[in-house]
């Protein structure tokens, strides 16, 4: 039952019970058991067995620890803590006030995201919960929604590292490009260089990005996004006060009144540097021969890194915390275990949604959807022109369907790879590009996505709301790498096809309708009395 038209129930299911009942552990759980089902030919004693595995492989793995899941879950458990005490020393009030007076406009609070998505590439996972951690104060502070923030986030985060070589991303994408390359003889570029050329055949990632700032810019909101805007800017609730927000700190923690900018800063300075120069340390360790940049990118331990450098961010956390306890007498130093339970419990929503995923996302692969997907590609008889944009529409369905972006560039570059080399050798970079392109946009549109749910915790957003509020805007920049691979498969040409691409964001930001406070907030108040 495995690599067939059965294993896209189980991604299905789940996708379409968390969009319906807006339930995501529950519909999560109904794809595992499902998948489950299947994988045991329906016999119920082994589908406990294999519901049971999944989750033990989340913690251990090959006799040993699964460190990269282990060490996300502290990460994120960690980062609530930080939280929590960058809080009670007053930095997020301090910090707020400053932004108050330095950003003016509700556009220039979305452009502090938008520019920070752009400048922390290193990785998408640091990226989403840096960016909302650093953000979200100046966001709140001018009534934008978390719905908003949550898709500046995410539309930075994944765009800006798949583009970018120097990144966790594009060293994995290099690495994978080397054997394709090899197995087809392709020597006229190596496989950074081919990357390099890639970076303008990518149009959803770059169309995504420059949709941001058109956003952010013109106000524009469209779909439910309107509803959390309105309701945003006309009673000043930034989520949805009915739903658990990931990531929102819980109790009544004190609050320094000594508390300064500083407060803030420092430690979102200290995980941003100990991230850093722990991914070239583990990269660094890992490395064989001689050391270049991309080489130790490419062998970086991403999760360690994170965990290590988000210990050295604690560390500084607690010192300030110890100050203003001890020196300063602005807060209780009674306070300490309540602030580490309090942030610790903040991130438990989403550790447990990030667990099922993983559960679902492994049984996914046991049922080989991706390679099922991958197979349609293969078997699809149609002039080659169409293939570069056939292939971006498959990769977007197998990332959505599997909710990995990674795993859709294993299964399908080598394909891309291998139909390129038997019909026109000149549409290998095309369809790569596409592979990657479609990748990302499958991965912004799944709620099962890690990246996904990531982004939503950073904004502290609920997840549904997140996937909801940014699928039109994915939409729409997905149809429009669709024209930009037509073109470049009819035509061959890069710039013809990124100047359709442009022209069409032209459209979008002249004709998208733009948002006006007092229409939004008539707009909330009568769907309120709806």
């Amino acid at each position: 039952m495995t690599n067939s038209i059965l294993s896209v129930i189980p991604p299905i299911l789940a996708i379409v019970m968390v969009i319906a009942t807006k339930r995501v552990l529950l519909s999560l759980g109904v794809g595992i058991v499902s998948a489950a089902l299947i994988l045991a030919e329906f016999h119920f004693g082994e589908t406990l067995k294999i519901v049971f595995a999944s989750f033990k492989n989340i913690f251990l793995a090959d006799g040993g620890l699964n460190t990269w899941n282990v060490y996300m879950i502290l990460f994120l458990l960690i980062l609530g803590v930080i939280t929590a005490f960058i809080s009670m020393n007053g930095g997020s009030r301090a910090f707020g006030e400053w932004a108050m007076k330095k950003v003016k406009t509700r556009a220039g609070a979305k452009l502090v995201g938008a520019v920070l998505g752009l400048i922390i590439f290193i990785a998408d996972y640091f990226n989403a919960l840096a960016v909302g951690q650093i953000t979200r104060p100046i966001t709140d502070r001018h009534k934008v929604s978390r719905a908003k923030l949550a898709y500046i986030i995410d539309s930075t985060s994944a765009p800006i590292c798949v583009i970018s070589p120097v990144s966790s991303w594009g060293a994995y994408i290099i690495s994978l490009l080397l054997p394709i390359f090899a197995a087809h003889h392709v020597t006229e570029y190596t496989a950074f260089s081919a990357f390099v050329q890639m970076i303008p055949l990518n149009f959803y990632a770059l169309a995504a990005l420059l949709m941001v700032f058109i956003v952010v810019f013109r106000n524009i909101n469209i779909g439910q996004m309107k509803i959390h805007e309105a309701r945003a800017i006309g009673t000043g609730q930034v989520v949805d006060l009915s739903k658990p927000v990931p990531g929102e700190l819980k109790g009544d923690l004190p609050s320094s009144k000594k508390g300064a900018v500083a407060d803030l800063l420092l430690p979102i300075l200290a995980l941003l540097a100990g991230t850093v120069s722990f991914m070239f340390w583990t990269g660094y360790r890992a490395l064989d021969g001689e050391a270049t940049i991309l080489k130790i990118f490419e062998h970086t331990d991403v999760s360690l890194s994170l965990f290590l450098g988000g210990l050295f961010s604690l560390t500084v956390a607690l010192l300030m915390f110890f100050r203003h306890a001890k020196v300063l007498k602005s807060v209780p130093a009674g306070a300490f275990f309540k602030g580490m339970k309090s942030g610790a419990q903040s991130m438990l929503p989403a550790v447990y949604i990030l667990i099922f995923a993983w559960s679902i996302t492994d049984l996914i692969g046991q049922l080989e959807t991706g390679a099922y997907l991958a197979g349609i590609v293969q078997e699809i008889d149609l002039n080659i022109a169409f293939l570069p944009a056939i292939v971006f529409i498959i990769s977007g369905l197998m990332a959505f369907a599997t909710g990995t972006s990674w795993g859709t560039f294993g299964v399908l570059l080598p394909i891309a790879g291998e139909i390129a080399a038997a019909t026109d050798i000149s549409l290998l970079l095309p369809m790569m590009a596409a592979v990657l392109a479609g990748a990302v946009f499958g991965d912004h549109t799944s709620p099962i996505s890690d990246t996904t749910i990531l982004s939503s915790t950073g904004a502290g957003c609920d997840l549904m709301d997140h996937v909801m509020t940014q699928l039109p805007y994915a939409m729409v920049a997905a149809g429009m790498g669709v024209v930009g691979f037509l073109i470049v498969g009819l035509t061959g040409s890069i710039l013809l096809s990124l100047g359709a691409v442009l022209l069409l964001l032209i459209v979008f930001a002249v004709f998208a309708p733009q948002g006006n406070m007092q229409y939004e907030n008539e707009f909330y108040v009568n769907r309120q009395g709806s």
